[in-house]
């Protein structure tokens, strides 16, 4: 098995823990597993180049995708998806998170805005976007961070949106770090109509499209030299009176829907990636002669296995806590934030981990481990850094 397509077999995967897969999703889950594996993995670096070409394979990815039954699996199945509540997706995001490709193949980065569309948009906007977004000919991107003011602050946002006469709404402002900002048809903007700075009352949330006048990528902004993330102004950017989402000057309520679903689908991600890191540190302790004998049999390699499944082990069921809570229904914010920060340092450690058994090979190209420890440090500032959490849980159990 090669580096870049590692995963767990049938036996090695209980080793991570509870809870089960429910037995009526193990063999999706196992389907996905093995098309990420066999699909997606070892197309990664053409993925990653960007262009033309990185769509053609992409778009090609999907149709295959399609065609086996895999794609939209948490959308609904009106939409062309499964309809998989989020208790039963949690396991197949786990499995097709292992590539970082595989939510955007499978067509379930989709989810975050099939559910703003259909919960908030008003019935015109919806009848023009939702189907296209679920079927993947439209996509979105989220524009909340801003140059100068902290993204975990929203009473800081600077971009101003001033409603004409006409009822539309004209928007100006920078954003960055807007991830897939290069490719997006539509733009979630979190903007003020309302109030000024420092204050969360005023702000609402606008669907601009890309192609209006006004809007511009400035830049793309490497992350620990990967691409994905942009720059973008919105010069005088004018849409019309029913692109707005939600309420006016409530667009906080819309914006934490949208981010604390996202911060638990990124949480499975995680988890599958980390899986796989530790999947390619034990391939390599295994392989991998010493002096006097495997590097298994060192004790030192034996406690970076250890403390690796102890960090995956110990973070999983906390994430499927909260996701069974938001499943529900019910108040998971203490969870979710004890959630993300787990999950966020458990992916960078076992990532870590993984590179030290590796050892040179690891910082290369010829494993994933770079891009799995890039994301790991990229976890403990998406969806707000890990200060934001501990701060927001502690706040909540002490009252």
């Amino acid at each position: 098995m090669s580096q870049q397509a590692a995963v767990m077999t049938d036996a090695e995967r209980l080793g991570w823990g509870a809870p089960a897969c429910p037995p009526h999703v193990v063999e999706l889950r196992d389907r996905v597993t093995a098309f990420i594996r066999e699909r997606v993995m070892p197309h990664e670096a053409g993925l990653d180049s960007g262009g033309g070409s990185a769509r053609a394979l992409l778009g090609r990815l999907r149709r295959e995708a399609r065609s086996g039954g895999l794609w939209g699996l948490p959308l609904p199945v009106e939409l062309g998806g499964a309809g998989l509540s989020l208790a039963e997706y949690a396991h197949v995001a786990e499995a097709e998170g292992a590539s970082d490709h595989g939510p955007g193949v499978l067509g379930s980065t989709a989810l975050l805005d099939v559910r703003t569309l259909a919960g908030h948009a008003v019935p015109a906007v919806r009848e023009l976007y939702l189907p296209r977004v679920a079927d993947g000919r439209m996509t979105m991107c989220n524009a909340m961070t801003e140059p100068d003011a902290p993204g975990s602050d929203p009473a800081l946002t600077a971009t101003r949106a001033s409603r004409a006469a006409d009822g539309s709404w004209t928007v100006h402002g920078r954003k960055w770090f807007v991830t897939g900002a290069g490719d997006a048809d539509l733009a979630v903007v979190l903007a003020r109509t309302g109030g000024a700075p420092p204050s969360t009352t005023g702000l609402s949330l606008l669907l601009v499209p890309t192609s209006s006048p006004g809007f511009r990528v400035v830049r793309e902004l490497p992350v620990l030299g990967a691409g994905g993330q942009w720059e973008i102004a919105l010069d005088g950017v004018t849409i019309p009176p029913d692109h707005l989402l939600g309420e006016p000057g409530r667009g906080l309520r819309v914006v934490g829907e949208r981010v604390r679903l996202g911060r638990l689908l990124r949480c499975l991600r995680w988890l599958g990636q980390a899986e796989r890191a530790f999947t390619l540190m034990c391939e390599r302790a295994r392989a991998r002669p010493a002096a006097s004998g495997r590097l298994a049999d060192l004790q030192l390699v034996q406690r970076l296995v250890f403390d690796a499944l102890l960090a995956i082990r110990t973070t999983r069921p906390l994430v499927f806590e909260a996701v069974a809570l938001a499943d529900a229904g019910l108040d998971a914010r203490v969870e979710t934030g004890l959630a993300k920060v787990a999950a966020a340092r458990m992916l960078q450690q076992v990532a870590d981990a993984a590179i030290q058994v590796h050892g040179a090979a690891g910082l290369g190209p010829d494993t994933p481990l770079p891009a799995l420890f890039r994301t790991g440090r990229m976890a403990r500032l998406l969806d707000g850094p890990d200060e934001l959490h501990v701060t927001a849980v502690a706040r909540r159990i002490l009252g």
